[in-house]
């Protein structure tokens, strides 16, 4: 049976990490409601931007753009987003789980290459079978437009010059507070809806020529998907810190209560046990 001492570093040790876990609770809910109004903000933009770029793709006529042009699948890159810490429940490791799953299903039938953003997914990683092209492990969730630029050019140069066939992305999107969704999209090709016989025609002239649109659009393209798949990971990662870290105070509370019980207990117990040992004592005295 713990001593009275130990019960009670104990319930100190439980109270300190209980206040550890609900200050990292404020601060992941203050950065939560600003991930999450960025994200439902920027949602209408992400959302509408691919018919945009595919009416722009349609009207132009380059369906045999290099960014566009279908290709069988020989070799593919795979992007996986997961967060720098932990302490977010089973946000990086059903994340994991799923990406592990893709991997060995593109393995089947081509040489899957990875791109790993998030130190989790780089530790995850680091023995893997598969090759690694390129490793952002720092700083994830600071990102700048120029790093995920110069990430969205390495990915295009890759598709564009035939290294790969096609490129994925995996990340968590933000559904609800309660749980995330893990998402697998394709990056390139970029997808284009089926024309219909209703289609524009191509139109013989362009401001600016339909060549240099295109190369201003497609490349921005890219970004902002990439730039919408960090968006929601950041705010999925925030939701999913801030329920675990809400479920450890509450239970470090429900901890405390049953030691101090256990404590009280003991305390009882100790007290009754000297009283009976002074009873005993007066009437060994009182004979």
């Amino acid at each position: 049976m713990p001593t009275l001492i130990n019960l009670r570093r104990r319930i100190r040790s439980v109270r300190n990490s209980q206040q550890i876990t609900q200050a990292m609770k404020t601060v992941s809910m203050a950065k939560y409601k600003k991930a999450q109004r960025h994200v439902l903000e920027s949602r209408p933009y992400w959302h509408v931007f691919p018919d945009i770029v595919a009416r722009i793709v349609a009207l132009a006529g380059a369906q045999d753009h290099p960014l566009i042009a279908e290709r069988k699948e020989t070799k593919a890159e795979v992007v996986i987003v997961t967060s720098d810490k932990g302490l977010a429940g089973a946000f990086n490791a059903n994340l994991l789980a799923e990406a592990q799953a893709f991997l060995r299903e593109k393995a089947g039938t081509a040489e899957p290459g990875l791109v790993l953003v998030g130190k989790k997914a780089v530790n995850a990683f680091r023995k893997t079978r598969f090759r690694v092209d390129r490793v952002l492990s720092e700083g994830t969730d600071k990102l700048d437009r120029e790093e995920i630029r110069e990430l969205a050019a390495f990915l295009m140069r890759a598709y564009a010059l035939n290294r790969t066939d096609a490129v994925y992305i995996v990340h968590n999107e933000f559904k609800s507070i309660v749980a995330p969704r893990v998402v697998i999209d394709r990056l390139l090709p970029v997808s284009l809806p089926p024309a219909g016989d209703g289609a524009p025609p191509p139109l013989p002239d362009w401001e600016p020529e339909a060549d240099r649109l295109l190369a201003s659009v497609l490349p921005l393209y890219v970004e902002s998907r990439i730039f919408h798949a960090l968006g929601e990971s950041q705010a999925a990662e925030q939701a999913a810190r801030m329920m675990a870290m809400d479920n450890a105070t509450k239970n470090a509370e429900d901890l405390i209560t049953d030691l101090v019980l256990v404590l009280n207990k003991i305390r009882q117990a100790t007290i009754t046990k000297e009283l009976l040992e002074i009873m005993t004592a007066v009437d060994a005295l009182a004979k």
